[in-house]
C-alpha cells in the first residue's frame, strides 16, 4: 500500500468510526474483506494452521490474530496493541433538558477532555440503542446521526470580559449541555431516536426504546492540513491512528509468524471493564489458544507486545513544556516512551528490538520522557504487560493538542509507523536468551 492511499483509507476509518462501537464495526469489516473469519466467545473454536480470525467483546473491543503455525509456545505471539475510545461528552440516561427556550442534552465528560475546545463546534451523536421489537425481541444496534445536529456556543466577550487575560474555566455541569433545537418545536428524545434507528435499519420495528450509549462527536471530517498536506487533522486520531495503522500491519503479515491485534475500550478511564485492558479479554482468547498452562507461559515469554498510542509532539508555541532532550517533532517518526515509573513499559530490550526494525525500514525513531517536574500520561502498555507479564513496548505518533476535539499528528508518520510494524509481525528474533 502506497502512502497516499494509506492516508486516504485512514481518511475513511476516522471519519467512519465516530464511536468505540462503530471503530470496532469499521474494523470487522476491513478484516472481513481480508479473508479474516469471525469468531464468538460463546461457541467452540476450532483454530487452523494457515488462519485468520477475529473476535469482538461488547462490540466495543477487537482482537484479530493469524496462526501460521499452532506451535504457539516456541513461536510466541507478535502483539500489537491499541484502544478504541476517545474522551469525548455522553448523553446522560435522562438527557432531556429544557432551559429557557431551547431543548438541551444533558451530557457527562467521558475521559480526560479538553472541555473549552468543545464549543463553538459543529457537533452530532452516535452510538449504541438497545430496544424492544414489536415481536418481543430485545436487540441493540448502532445509529449515527453524521449530520450536525447540535452546538455548544460561546459566551460573547462582552460578558466574559476577563476571559483572554484570567482565563476560561468551564463548568462541566452547567456549561456544556449541548444546544439541540429551540423549545417551540416538540422534542421527545427517544422519539428521536426510534427515528433515525429505523432510518437506519429499514428491517427493524421498535416498539419501545429501552436504553442508550450514545456519545457527542465533532461532524467536521477528517483532512490534511499544511500548505503541502504536512498535518492530518481529525477528531478521535488518540487512538483510532493506532488501531489502523495496527490493523494494516496485521493484515499485511503474510501470516510469516502468529500476530494478533488488540483494540480495547475504556482506555481513557482506566481500563478496568470486562472489554478492556484492565479486564479478562486478551488472556481470556490466549488461553483458549493455548489452553495448557505450561504452553500458555512459555508462549507468553517468547512474544512482543508494541503498545501504539500517541505521544506528545514538541508544540513550537509552548516548548518549555517538553524536556528538551525528548522533544519528538511531527513527521519524524514514531515515539518509543520511556518512563522508569512504569507509566510506560518500555524497556532496553523491547526498544532495542523496535529501533533495529525501523533501521531495517529506514524510518526514524524518536525519543520521549516526560519532564522530570510533569505528571506522566499511561497508556494500555503497563496494563497488559503486568496482566500477562508480556514484554512490551510503548510507542506513539507524535501529536499536538491530544485530547482535544480535533487533533493533530504527521501525515508521514502513520505510514512509517505502519511500514515498521508490518515487519515487526514477520520478526522471527527477538531478545537471544
Amino acid at each position: 500500500m502506497e502512502s497516499s492511499n494509506f492516508n486516504s483509507s485512514l481518511l475513511h476509518f476516522l471519519q467512519s468510526s465516530p464511536t468505540p462501537f462503530h471503530a470496532t464495526q469499521s474494523m470487522k469489516n476491513r478484516l472481513l474483506s481480508s479473508g479474516f473469519v469471525e469468531l464468538h466467545e460463546d461457541h467452540n473454536w476450532v483454530i487452523e494452521e494457515g488462519g485468520r480470525y477475529f473476535v469482538s467483546r461488547n462490540g466495543s473491543s477487537l482482537i484479530a490474530f493469524t496462526t501460521p503455525s499452532l506451535d504457539f509456545f516456541n513461536t510466541g505471539w507478535r502483539m500489537i496493541g491499541a484502544h478504541t475510545d476517545s474522551p469525548c461528552f455522553k448523553l446522560k440516561p435522562n438527557a432531556q433538558v429544557t432551559r429557557h427556550g431551547h431543548h438541551q442534552l444533558g451530557v457527562e465528560v467521558y475521559g480526560g477532555v479538553l472541555l473549552h475546545t468543545w464549543l463553538d463546534r459543529d457537533l452530532s451523536i452516535a452510538g449504541r440503542v438497545t430496544f424492544k421489537t414489536v415481536t418481543g425481541d430485545i436487540k441493540s444496534r448502532l445509529i449515527d446521526f453524521k449530520k450536525a445536529i447540535a452546538t455548544i456556543p460561546n459566551l460573547a466577550i462582552h460578558l466574559n470580559r476577563g476571559v483572554n487575560s484570567d482565563g476560561f474555566a468551564v463548568n462541566a455541569q452547567e456549561e456544556i449541555l449541548p444546544i439541540l433545537c429551540d423549545a417551540t418545536n416538540e422534542f421527545e428524545l427517544k422519539h428521536v431516536i426510534q427515528r433515525q434507528l429505523e432510518k437506519e435499519h429499514s428491517d427493524i420495528y421498535v416498539d419501545l426504546i429501552l436504553d442508550f450509549e450514545l456519545s457527542m462527536y465533532d461532524a467536521q471530517p477528517p483532512a490534511l492540513v499544511g500548505l503541502h498536506d504536512e498535518y492530518l487533522c481529525s477528531a478521535r486520531l488518540d487512538n483510532l491512528l493506532s488501531c489502523f495503522v495496527g490493523m494494516e500491519a496485521l493484515i499485511a503479515s503474510n501470516d510469516e509468524r502468529p500476530s494478533l491485534l488488540i483494540c480495547t475500550d475504556h482506555e481513557e478511564v482506566g481500563s478496568l471493564s470486562t472489554c478492556g485492558a484492565n479486564g479478562p479479554f486478551l488472556e481470556d482468547v490466549l488461553r483458549r489458544l493455548s489452553p495448557n498452562p505450561e504452553h500458555y507461559v512459555q508462549a507468553i515469554q517468547n512474544s512482543m507486545l508494541i503498545s501504539a498510542d500517541n505521544a506528545h509532539a514538541l508544540h513550537p508555541n509552548y516548548a518549555s513544556k517538553h524536556d528538551k532532550l525528548h522533544a519528538p517533532t511531527i513527521n519524524q517518526g514514531a515515539v518509543i516512551k520511556v518512563n522508569n515509573n512504569q507509566r510506560y513499559a518500555t524497556n532496553s530490550e523491547t526498544a532495542a528490538i523496535y529501533k533495529d526494525i525501523a533501521a531495517q525500514e529506514g524510518c526514524n525513531v524518536q525519543t520521549f520522557v516526560v519532564r522530570s517536574d510533569m505528571a506522566c500520561g499511561s497508556t494500555i502498555g503497563p496494563i497488559t504487560s503486568g496482566e500477562i507479564g508480556v514484554p512490551t513496548l510503548d510507542i506513539g505518533l507524535p501529536t499536538f493538542g491530544m485530547h482535544s476535539i480535533r487533533e493533530t499528528a504527521g501525515s508521514k508518520d502513520a505510514y512509517e509507523l505502519y511500514k515498521v510494524l508490518a515487519r515487526f509481525t514477520k520478526r522471527t528474533n527477538l531478545i537471544a536468551k
